[in-house]
């Protein structure tokens, strides 16, 4: 019986859906072949896998590209919604699969949660051993930090707008909007995006080598700083260059600047728009920064044998690596004592800057709601008095900040359910409330003797493994992006 038109318009409007995973895996396949090359020219027999899948990608990914080219070209938000979510899944899947190939050994489970952890840019781990792994593994797991980083600065700067999630639609104003338009169109905005993330990536891989990396390491941890993601090529994490405070502060530069928002980037180049401190998240972030590192630096200094420089240097690279989600780490902080253990558990839920490579709750919601918690205390003094919340220097909409505040609710009220979740796994509570904290927050490192910053996650049970999978999409892509599929309403729409 043929489809009527109604039924026919739908079926290509979710070509695209199935257009755009084709292109992903596509891209993917060209990928692999980065690994492939590597593990060939050092003579490692994993270069025949990560041949195989890219073959594999690139005709499976051409095929279903080839198939559904024919798109409608408008997409709705359930479009955007489900391309989002399958999105990430076919990027996880497809990185996971040469893990279970190579000589690693390791099961589907903790290639999965590797992969999320990767694309992600969460950073957390279930491989040990790294300085024995073929260098292409190593190098398909900053790949993976690489595309997850570039990917989701394009998701904040072009759906999250539209599909206004948690209060994201102030990029409308920050990206496209006729009165500050950075760039006229979105692709013109993800071009610009992905030529300085590269440019970024680029130089701090040159300054990591000159200053002592050898050229392997260099590129792979300055694609994990400025994606702020955090995998390295050692199993000491970048403890293995502790001794080199310029290696160090580059790497705390790169993270630094992971965490803000790309669309500065893209005014200062193509605007000339030199004037950072006028936007209030980068301000407000470096203030943060700076503060929460000379409360540290003090208390360390006076409470530790370190020198006043060395005390700087330690708590500035590791407060940026928490607070950017990167989760580097160069010494385990939670023998400081008790104050930095809390302090860092602390940092661990806010994050950097909306529109970064960060993830966390953002700068730019923790600004609205300290001015919402203020304009409710006046109005307590002034019930008759109208006070209303600006963000760079605009009104906002109060539809905006019941937005953001149903984020941060909904941020809590995953955090509880997961960590319940990983209790009744068998975790102990310390090592649970860290992982849902670091699986929402991207961050990498838990707290505690087995997750945290010298730690490592593969001594969990396969069922937390899954829990703490779901948790880091459900951080990366902004909660409520995944959760709206599991509505009724949705799919009625």
């Amino acid at each position: 019986m043929p489809m009527n038109a109604s039924a026919a318009r739908k079926q290509r409007r979710y070509q695209i859906v199935g257009f755009t995973l084709g292109m992903i895996i596509l891209i993917l396949g060209a990928f692999l072949l980065l690994p492939a090359f590597v593990d060939w020219r050092n003579g490692h027999a994993n270069a025949g896998v990560f041949f195989q899948n890219a073959v594999f990608c690139l005709f499976f990914g051409g095929a279903l590209a080839i198939s559904n080219r024919n798109f409608e070209r408008h997409m709705t938000v359930r479009e955007a919604f489900v391309l989002t979510n399958l999105s990430w899944w076919a990027l996880a899947i497809v990185i996971a699969l040469p893990y279970t190939m190579v000589d690693i050994e390791i099961s589907f489970t903790d290639a999965l949660f590797e992969a999320m952890s990767g694309i992600t840019t969460t950073g957390s781990t279930v491989f040990a051993g790294l300085d024995a792994m073929s260098h292409g593994i190593l190098f398909w797991r900053s790949i993976s930090h690489f595309i997850g980083g570039i990917g989701i600065v394009a998701f904040a700067m072009v759906l999250l707008p539209f599909l206004k999630v948690g209060g994201m639609q102030l990029f409308q104003t920050e990206s496209s909007d006729k009165s500050e338009k950075a760039l006229p169109r979105s692709i013109q905005i993800v071009s610009a995006l992905m030529k300085i993330y590269f440019l970024i990536t680029a130089v701090g891989a040159l300054v990591f080598y000159m200053l002592g990396m050898s050229l392997f390491d260099a590129v792979n941890h300055s694609m994990a700083a400025v994606a702020t993601g955090g995998f390295s090529t050692s199993d000491s994490n970048f403890g293995k260059f502790n001794d080199s405070d310029p290696l160090l502060l580059t790497a705390t530069l790169l993270m630094f600047m992971g965490g803000l928002p790309f669309i500065l980037y893209v005014k200062i180049l193509y605007r000339g728009n030199l004037n950072l401190w006028k936007d209030e998240q980068f301000r407000y972030f470096t203030i943060m920064v700076a503060a929460l590192t000379l409360v540290l630096s003090l208390w360390m200094w006076m409470t530790s044998e370190y020198s006043l420089w060395r005390s700087f240097v330690l708590c500035i690279f590791n407060i940026v690596s928490v607070l950017t989600t990167t989760g580097f780490t160069n010494v385990d902080y939670l023998q400081w004592g008790s104050f930095p253990i809390l302090f860092f558990l602390f940092l661990t839920y806010l994050g950097a800057c909306a529109g970064s490579t960060a993830g966390g709750i953002k700068m730019m919601r923790l600004i609205i709601v300290a001015r919402a918690t203020i304009r409710h205390i006046k109005n307590l003094i002034y019930p008759s008095a109208v006070f209303p919340v600006y963000y760079q220097k605009k009104p906002l909409d109060s539809q905006i900040i019941m937005d953001v505040a149903g984020f941060l609710a909904l941020y809590v009220t995953t955090n509880v359910i997961i960590t319940i979740l990983l209790t009744l796994c068998g975790l102990d509570f310390e090592t649970a409330l860290s992982g849902a904290a670091t699986a929402i927050a991207n961050v990498g490192p838990g707290i505690g003797p087995i997750i945290g910053p010298v730690g490592n996650f593969s001594t969990l049970p396969d069922s937390a493994k899954w829990i703490l999978t779901l948790g880091m999409l459900l951080g990366r892509l902004e909660i409520m992006t995944v959760l709206v599929l599991f509505s009724p309403h949705f799919w009625r729409r």
